[in-house]
């Protein structure tokens, strides 16, 4: 997947025509229906743009959040609009519904470069499903369809895979390319040493990611709930931390392939309880207290995964170190993203994985700091599962 042979956004000619584009503005917003993280409309705006200064019309469409077919009005796209208004510099219409006679008088309406966002795809069952009925009715909307979603481009619905069937052009927009490139050349053209740093609370969501990176990476750091089953796995107690019972065979086969290249911690802050309040202590990983449970790695850990980081040309970051929404035990995520920023610093590529490392990312003030931060948390993990995307596959051959 390194190289794109699929039809992209350059390729294509826009003027006069509807484009309809698949964006992801699956976004924060608060009961004040405000925006509390405009990062992913502003990483679709380059797309938008080219669709507008070329004379084309844009015809947007996403979903948010999980209305599971229904009409909900906390998740109306209309905040969503107003915001890509402001970001844009020029009113974005709105429709009510995303598919209809109603919408696609509107959309027939738009003259060059005007934009219309449609309403939530997900308040119809045939989004999610793939319906093709609903996969047409989107399709009339536009002459040639470009999809610049990554954080759904691992998903085979409607908006991503069914609606390519009734379009001559599907491209990739700018958006989709640059997660693809990054994601695709840190697997297959890495610079070395390569460093994966693997977190977030279960073994069950990344055995297929770990399976792939050991045979690519020259080291794999462990960290987040995820190390207490690789610690019971060696014959560890973990008092009352998170355990997947089910996995210790999983993480036994993991460690025995990986030899020397599987960093586990040597210290960890455990916890009395599952609280901010909670009574804190840092012990070594054999001597985690019965009754007490691991939420964080230790500062020894952080030392020297500080050490591994800074050495390396390519670090791949997805999942956090521990529980990190929480105040007390956010210590090792906040400075494994620091640690990551400055081996960036240093000309090392790093690539955070969407999702929670994202979001410790920003939440500590460095994402300007990293070469690439995804949009997309599952669809990264797929990609880094070596899996071809169905939103991608589905994208017109060049």
């Amino acid at each position: 997947m390194s190289n794109l042979h699929k039809l992209t956004i350059d390729d294509l000619d826009l003027k006069n025509k509807r484009v309809l584009t698949r964006v992801d503005f699956n976004v924060p917003i608060d009961e004040k229906c405000e925006i509390t993280d405009d990062s992913r409309i502003r990483a679709a705006l380059s797309t938008i743009q080219k669709i507008l200064n070329e004379g084309g019309r844009a015809v947007l469409m996403s979903h948010l959040g999980r209305p599971k077919g229904k009409v909900i009005e906390e998740m109306r796209l209309v905040p969503v609009a107003k915001r890509l208004g402001e970001l844009l510099g020029k009113p974005v219409k709105t429709a009510s519904d995303c598919i209809g006679p109603e919408v696609e008088e509107m959309v027939n309406a738009l003259r060059d470069g005007e934009c219309i966002l449609l309403e939530n795809l997900r308040f119809h069952a045939g989004e999610t499903e793939n319906d093709a009925e609903f996969a047409k009715n989107l399709s009339v909307l536009g002459d040639i369809y470009i999809n610049d979603a990554f954080g759904t481009a691992h998903r085979a619905h409607a908006s991503t895979e069914g609606v390519t069937h009734y379009f001559q052009q599907c491209a990739a927009g700018y958006l989709l390319q640059k997660e693809i490139k990054y994601l695709s050349n840190a697997l297959d053209k890495a610079e070395h040493p390569f460093a994966a740093i693997i977190g977030g609370a279960k073994i069950s969501g990344k055995i297929d990611v770990m399976a792939h990176l050991l045979n690519k990476v020259d080291i794999l750091l462990i960290g987040g709930g995820m190390m207490y089953t690789f610690l019971k796995a060696r014959g560890l107690e973990i008092g009352n931390s998170l355990l997947e019972e089910n996995k210790i065979d999983v993480a036994k086969k993991i460690v025995d392939k990986a030899g020397d290249k599987l960093k586990l911690p040597v210290d960890c802050v455990v916890a009395d309880r599952f609280s901010p309040k909670a009574k804190t202590k840092v012990v070594t990983i054999d001597k985690i207290p019965p009754g007490w449970r691991g939420m964080d790695i230790g500062p020894e850990t952080i030392r020297k995964y500080y050490q591994h980081i800074m050495v390396a040309q390519t670090i791949i970051w997805n999942g956090p170190m521990g529980v990190f929404e929480m105040e007390p035990f956010a210590r090792g995520t906040i400075e494994i993203a620091q640690s990551i920023a400055d081996s960036t610093a240093g000309g090392a590529v790093s690539i955070i994985g969407g999702g929670d490392s994202a979001a410790a990312v920003i939440q500590a003030g460095l994402d300007d700091k990293m070469t690439h931060i995804s949009t997309g948390g599952g669809a990264s993990l797929e990609m880094l599962e070596g899996k071809e995307l169905p939103g991608v596959a589905a994208l017109t051959d060049k």
